[in-house]
């Protein structure tokens, strides 16, 4: 090692080497450091994807009776096309269940009804791998076939369960947002925008602190401009967004249109009904709190706190009984 010291290229000294990797170590550091504080714009992609959306919109209101070819994109599209999975009559619960968790595209489909299928598939399998070949669990032959049975139903309703989790973190994020969307559209509206502008102003400014609904509303911006009806593109809302928070405001921008009453007043009234909301459900997991903290009190703090405040006493005591 010495000799290795020694015989360094461009007579190094070791010293030379530590300070090299020490400074090596900082900037390594302070490049992290710039990454992680960098701010990232996320309006890119979600431009990107509205663009498309409005391209789309478009080329259907253009061409409605123009059907477009499949075109190929794996193995998964061909599995489903082959079983004629994407025929069904659920296609149409299933894509507003796809859209509700955020899943817009066709190829979310595709991806959903090939998971369908295989995931029991591939559930089974692994399962009757693990029992059969690598022994891991030791019981009766029935009771193994048993195993691989609930393994692959687990596979079959894993897809529902993933999607229906993804959809209620996204209206739970949506239904705390909410509020401060309405207020900024009741700003907008008495400034004498219309809809359409509106829904883009308040998409614009709650882009970087409420993502999900800034995507929505921009999306609905898009198709109000597009579809051949307004009401149709409200309703596209409704359902991409099943909440009833969602549904009063739709109901309310559709009877402002059809009788003409004054947009902000109506959403004024919608904006702090929500808030009322909120408020009352804090309210109530704040009483639910004591019922919910007596578990981890009895189990965790009261054994502790014992032994804080009778730990003493028990080693004076048994000191003594030993003398």
């Amino acid at each position: 090692m010495n000799a290795l010291l020694q015989n360094l290229p461009f007579h190094l000294q070791p010293l030379d080497l530590l300070m090299g990797a020490a400074g090596l170590s900082a900037a390594l550091a302070v490049v992290a450091i710039w990454i992680a504080m960098v701010e990232r714009d996320p309006m890119a992609g979600r431009a990107r994807a509205l663009a498309e959306r409005r391209t789309q919109l478009r080329s259907a209101a253009v061409t409605p009776r123009r059907r477009e070819n499949l075109r190929g994109v794996g193995l998964m599209r061909r599995v489903v096309k082959q079983l004629n999975l994407a025929k069904s009559n659920q296609t149409e619960r299933l894509s507003a269940k796809l859209a509700q968790a955020g899943y817009r595209s066709q190829d979310a489909m595709i991806v959903y009804l090939f998971g369908k299928v295989v995931g029991p598939i591939a559930t089974g399998l692994l399962a009757a791998f693990l029992i059969y070949a690598l022994k891991i669990v030791e019981t009766t032959p029935m009771f193994e076939l048993v195993l691989v049975g609930i393994a692959a139903a687990a596979g079959i309703y894993a897809p529902d369960v993933f999607v229906k989790n993804q959809a209620d973190k996204r209206m739970d994020m949506m239904r705390k947002s909410l509020p401060d969307g309405l207020d900024l559209m009741v700003i907008c509206a008495e400034a004498g925008l219309s809809l359409d502008a509106t829904m883009h102003r308040v998409a614009r400014e709650l882009a970087r602190t409420h993502e999900i609904l800034s995507d929505e509303l921009a999306l609905t911006a898009v198709e109000l401009g597009f579809l051949p009806e307004r009401r149709m593109a409200l309703t596209n809302l409704a359902k991409r967004c099943n909440m009833p928070g969602v549904r009063g405001m739709v109901n309310t921008l559709m009877q402002t249109e059809k009788y003409g009453t004054p947009l902000s007043q109506s959403l004024r009234v919608l904006s702090i009904e929500m808030r009322n909301e909120r408020l009352m459900r804090a309210e109530e997991k704040a009483a639910r709190l004591p019922a919910i903290m007596t578990v981890p009190l009895i189990l965790f703090i009261l054994p502790a706190l014992f032994v804080v405040l009778m730990g003493p006493a028990a080693i004076q005591i048994m000191d003594n009984l030993r003398f």
